[in-house]
């Protein structure tokens, strides 16, 4: 995109601003500029879809996880596709193996498994079944405002207390505090844990960065919430986005840990496939005074590229830039007495219902 063309802005409330063209697929449609020229009710921005679910026919619910960057094996998605909107997101070329776009359709085209609770207690009755621990979500966010509706990821936690299952959970939604005493039981078995993720404590830049997520100040009482109830719980400070979120991390670190957040750990961005496109258009519209500066910087982490795909160096980033946000996270977090490594859960308490009667 030229300097002299003007970014998408997109529709409102929305952090993607078009659908680009699926890598998959060979034919893309488009909306016709002149038509939309001639709508007097055209505002500029665009169209503005409304969010629709879809079924999942997924057989089976748990994902295995190899990569040595990530430090879980087991994934449970409930939902594909995010209502949250990240313009950042790294989830968002997993759409695209559905038949979807990157942009507008992986927020408001939600994949719903609506079978995920019975899939899960089917795998944990399986007599291969070890109770190794699964996290939610992995990619999409298993709070996400669908969940209000659906209440899946709920029922998978009733599901792993059941079987005292342990669980761990990655969101940057609010609404994981709902869920407080399902989680609180599991903890007194050392068999649940959430990391919150916080990506900026500035409500007006996550309004526009994380549109449909829940805002730094309530991601904050979710913590309490959860501590309050014996659930250990973190922070992820994540994506850590070079040239615009960076100076942040002391002030978060801080925040989350008078919060109640005992352990934490950053990420820093990636901009895998069309997310490239799709930020570098959040950034002209959005942050056009800064939008040079962050990607000159992201190219610096990556070996001149926006983004690598090599373990080991996707994750955090390589170079001076990655070297001044590591040790400013870890300065920040020994200041705070936030532990760098995460809780262990325990598989001591997995049982299957009617298992303690066979030593009978």
């Amino acid at each position: 995109m030229s300097s002299s063309t003007p970014a998408p802005s997109g529709p409102p409330g929305r952090g993607a601003a078009t659908n680009p063209p699926n890598r998959f697929e060979r034919l893309h449609l488009a909306p016709d500029p002149d038509a939309a020229a001639a709508d007097p009710d055209d505002d500029g921005t665009g169209p503005h879809p409304h969010t629709e679910f879809y079924d999942d026919a997924s057989e089976s619910i748990l994902s295995r996880n190899d990569s040595p960057d990530v430090p879980y094996t087991w994934g449970l998605n409930p939902y594909r596709g995010c209502e949250h909107g990240c313009a950042y997101c790294f989830a968002r070329p997993y759409h695209e193996y559905l038949g979807f776009s990157s942009g507008l359709d992986f927020e408001t085209r939600i994949m719903v498994k609506r079978r995920a609770p019975d899939l899960l207690r089917e795998k944990l009755l399986s007599p291969s079944w070890r109770g190794e621990a699964i996290t939610l979500s992995g990619a999409t966010d298993c709070y996400q405002p669908a969940e209000r509706r659906f209440r899946l990821t709920r029922a998978c936690l009733e599901v792993c207390a059941g079987f005292r299952q342990p669980v761990a959970i990655v969101t940057k939604n609010a609404l994981v505090s709902r869920d407080a005493d399902v989680l609180g039981d599991l903890a007194r078995d050392q068999a649940a844990m959430v990391l919150v993720t916080v990506t900026t404590l500035d409500t007006d830049l996550a309004g526009r960065l994380e549109p449909r997520a829940s805002r730094p100040a309530a991601r904050l009482r979710a913590i309490s919430a959860l501590a309050a109830a014996g659930v250990p719980v973190g922070v992820l400070v994540a994506p850590v986005v070079p040239g615009l979120t960076e100076h942040e991390i002391p002030g978060i670190i801080r925040a989350v840990s008078e919060a109640g957040a005992t352990f934490g750990g950053y990420l820093v961005l990636r901009l895998p496939h069309a997310v490239k496109d799709l930020f570098r258009d959040w950034l002209a519209t959005h942050e056009p005074g800064k939008s040079a500066r962050v990607l000159d910087r992201v190219r610096a982490m990556r070996g001149g590229e926006l983004n690598v795909s090599e373990w080991g160096a996707r994750m955090k980033g390589e170079g001076i830039h990655a070297e001044q946000i590591r040790a400013m996270f870890e300065t920040a977090a020994r200041r705070h007495g936030l532990d760098p490594r995460r809780p262990g859960l325990s598989s001591e308490a997995f049982r299957r219902p009617g298992e303690q009667l066979s030593l009978l």
